[in-house]
C-alpha cells in the first residue's frame, strides 16, 4: 500500500483528483493536508469522509511541524501538491499571503521532503501542481509550451512561478524527484463560484448580473477537470523526474463567449451581461501546447468542451445544497469534515 499525501485536497482541483484516486488506484492509500481557507470546502469529500483509504488533517503546509509530523505518522510515498491561493484578483488586493502559501509553504514541503526521502528518492514523486499563467501573456498567435520562458504578471503568477522554481531547485541541487504541471483553466464540478464559469452560473440562477471583465475578448484555454486529473495521475506513474509538462484541452475560448454559452444552456437572456472595467495586469490570451505529455506519456483531453459545459452547469443546477451551503457560509462549520 503506497501513501500520497495530497495538499488542498479540499479545494476544486484536489477533491476531484482525491475521489479520482480512491475510485481508481486501489492500491494508494491518501492522506489529504488542508488548511480549509475560504476555497477549501469539506463538503467536496463528503461521500468518502469514512473511506477506509482517507484520511484528512487539518493544517497549513507553511507549518513545517505540521508536515513533519504527517511524514512521522504516515510513510508517505508521493506528494502532489495542489494547495495554493489562486485567485487573481485576490492577489491584487492582498498578495502577502500568495507569497506565503505558493512559495514558502512550497519550500516547507520541498525541505521536508528532502529530509525524509534521504535515499529512498527513487521510489518517491513530488508533483508541483502550477499553472499557465505563470508564461504571462500570448498575442493572438502561439501557443505556451515547456520552453517559453517565464514572464508573469499578477501576484498570483508571480508566486506560482517561485514555488516552481524552488520545486526545480530542489531537483537539480539535491535530485529530488521533482515534476511540474502547468495546467490550463480548469472547469466542472465542485468550484468555488468565484471562478468564471461557476459565478456565471450561480448569478444567472438567480437572474443577477453576470459581470465580464473589459471588452470580454480575453483568450483563455479551456480544460476539465477530470481531464485534468488523469493527466495528473499519468505524470505521477510515468513522468520524468525534473520535467515540466503542460496540460492543456486545446480548446481556446473567448470569455464573453463562454458566458453566452451558459446563458443559452440555462435558458437565460444575455441582457444580464454587464461589462465592468478591466483588471489590473489582465493578461489577454493564454493557450497551452500539450504536445510533450501527449507524445512522451500518451495522454490526451477526452472531454469535448461543449459536452462538457452542459454537464457542469447541470452539476450546478442538481447541487443546489452544495451551492446554498457556500452562499451561506455553512462550509466553513470544520466539525463537517
Amino acid at each position: 500500500m503506497k501513501t500520497w499525501l495530497i495538499t488542498g485536497g479540499c479545494g476544486f482541483i484536489g477533491s476531484n483528483f482525491i475521489q479520482m484516486v480512491l475510485e481508481t488506484q486501489p492500491e494508494v492509500r491518501v492522506v489529504n493536508l488542508d488548511a480549509l481557507t475560504y476555497a477549501g470546502n469539506p463538503d467536496n469529500l463528503l461521500d468518502y469522509r469514512s473511506h477506509q483509504r482517507y484520511s484528512f488533517h487539518h493544517g497549513d503546509i507553511y507549518d513545517r511541524d505540521m508536515v513533519i509530523s504527517l511524514f512521522k505518522a504516515y510513510s508517505i510515498d508521493v506528494i502532489v501538491n495542489f494547495a495554493a491561493e489562486s485567485h487573481v484578483d485576490r492577489s491584487i488586493t492582498s498578495p502577502g499571503i500568495f507569497v506565503q502559501t505558493n512559495v514558502s509553504g512550497t519550500a516547507s514541503l520541498l525541505d521536508v521532503a528532502y529530509v525524509y526521502w534521504g535515499n529512498r528518492k527513487k521510489e518517491n514523486k513530488f508533483i508541483q501542481v502550477s499553472t499557465d499563467e505563470v508564461y504571462g501573456s500570448l498575442p493572438d498567435t502561439g501557443m505556451f509550451t515547456e520552453d517559453t520562458p517565464i514572464a508573469p504578471n499578477s501576484p498570483y503568477s508571480a508566486s506560482k512561478a517561485g514555488g516552481d522554481m524552488l520545486a526545480y531547485a530542489y531537483y537539480k541541487t539535491y535530485g529530488l524527484p521533482i515534476c511540474i504541471t502547468r495546467c490550463s483553466n480548469n472547469y466542472g464540478p465542485y468550484q468555488f463560484p468565484e471562478k468564471l464559469i461557476p459565478l456565471m452560473i450561480q448569478r444567472a440562477l438567480c437572474n443577477e448580473p453576470l459581470p465580464v471583465y473589459g471588452d470580454g475578448l480575453n483568450v483563455r484555454d479551456w480544460l476539465h477537470v477530470s481531464d485534468h486529473c488523469r493527466a495528473i495521475l499519468t505524470v505521477i506513474h510515468n513522468g520524468k523526474n525534473g520535467e515540466i509538462y503542460n496540460i492543456g484541452g486545446f480548446c481556446e475560448h473567448h470569455n464573453i463567449d463562454i458566458v453566452k454559452a451558459i446563458l443559452h444552456h440555462l435558458g437565460k437572456p444575455e441582457s444580464l451581461i454587464t461589462f465592468v472595467p478591466d483588471r489590473l495586469g489582465h493578461d489577454r490570451r493564454y493557450a497551452i501546447d500539450s504536445t510533450k505529455i501527449k507524445n512522451a506519456l500518451h495522454w490526451n483531453p477526452l472531454i469535448d468542451f461543449d459536452s462538457g459545459l452542459k454537464d457542469t452547469v447541470q452539476w450546478y443546477i442538481d447541487n443546489e445544497t452544495w451551492r446554498n451551503r457556500i452562499l451561506s457560509g455553512e462550509y466553513r462549520n470544520k466539525n463537517y469534515v
